[in-house]
Parts: structure tokens; sequence; C-alpha cells
């Protein structure tokens, strides 16, 4: 079967690599994605705070949001061309994500059902993206024996678990009770 390329004009085409068989590509799209996710999330975050004008938290989380934003962009970039997250850029994540579980620690004690007011549910995506983004770092360089540099996948992991305690943190300011999931698995 002959591979699908059709030949376009740039008004034809959304991305320049869409037609290449590589796993880069899917990551790249996925964390284009992820980029825009937060982007949405920002501002939904923004709409919630005109509710809750004096949490700190909230603004804090919002500050925080914008910082990442750009770094999503620059995990999408990483692979394929030069390295944009750095050593300083994992460590500041680190901090707030340490920071969000330090301010929420009496509000969650196991897994719970997902839940709460928007952006909750874009942030939940979000940590998913994060996760998925991961895997494919993980065929990227298992299956394509393209070394992908160390700094993304554990920047990534920290971004999915900040992402969920971001939807901790949002639930605990306007009053959302968790929901304990108990599962019959494990």
């Amino acid at each position: 079967m002959k591979k699908l390329h059709p030949k376009s004009t740039l008004d034809e085409l959304c991305y320049p690599f869409i037609y290449e068989d590589s796993y880069k590509c899917d990551y790249e799209i996925l964390t284009d994605e992820l980029t825009r996710m937060v982007g949405w999330a920002i501002d939904e975050l923004g709409n919630l705070r005109l509710r809750y004008d004096k949490s700190y938290e909230l603004k804090t989380l919002e500050t925080e949001l914008n910082w990442i934003l750009p770094l999503c962009y620059h995990l999408n970039g990483s692979i394929r061309g030069k390295l944009a997250i750095e050593e300083s850029d994992h460590q500041q994540l680190l901090k707030i994500y340490t920071r969000i579980k330090t301010v929420t620690k009496e509000s969650i004690s196991s897994f719970v059902l997902p839940g709460g007011c928007s952006p909750v549910g874009i942030l939940n995506q979000c940590s998913s993206l994060s996760k998925k983004a991961i895997r494919l770092m993980v065929k990227i360089n298992n299956e394509e024996a393209k070394e992908v540099p160390h700094i993304l996948p554990k920047f990534a992991n920290v971004l999915c678990n900040y992402f969920f305690a971001a939807t901790i943190l949002i639930n605990q300011e306007t009053g959302f009770k968790e929901i304990p999931f108990k599962s019959k698995s494990y």
C-alpha cells in the first residue's frame, strides 16, 4: 500500500510533520494539546477567581500556571529540536508542587473520584495528557532509538502530579468535597 502523503500547499497543511510515521509527531501534537488545555485552564481559573477574589491560593495558582504555560511548548519541541527544559525549570516545578502538597495535605488522604468546578476537569485532563506524553517519550526512546533527554520525563512526571494537586487545591478553596474511591481491583 502506498503511504499517505498528499502534496499540499502550505494552506492545506496543518503541521509540517503530520504525515510522518514517527511517534515524535504524535508527541508534538499531544504536547500542543496539553499547552492549549493549560491556556484554557488559566482562563477558567480567572473566571473562578472573580467569585473567590480574596483567595491567595487561587491567585498563586494562576501565576504558577502562567509560568508553566510556555514550558509546555518548550516540552513540545525538546525532542525533535533543541532541548528547552532545564534542570532549573524542573527544580522550580518541584518547589511549587511541594508547596501545593503542603497547602492541601489535610484535604486528601486517598484516591478520589474526579470532580469539582471548572477548571478542575481541565486540569485533570492536563494531568492525563502529561502521562500520555511520558508514554510517547518511552516509545520514542525505546522503539525509535531516539534518545530522549532524562529531564523531559522527569519534568513531565512532576507536571502530571502538579496538575492533580492543583485540582485538590481548587476544590479546597471552593469547598468541594472529594469523594474517596475504593478500588475493588487493588
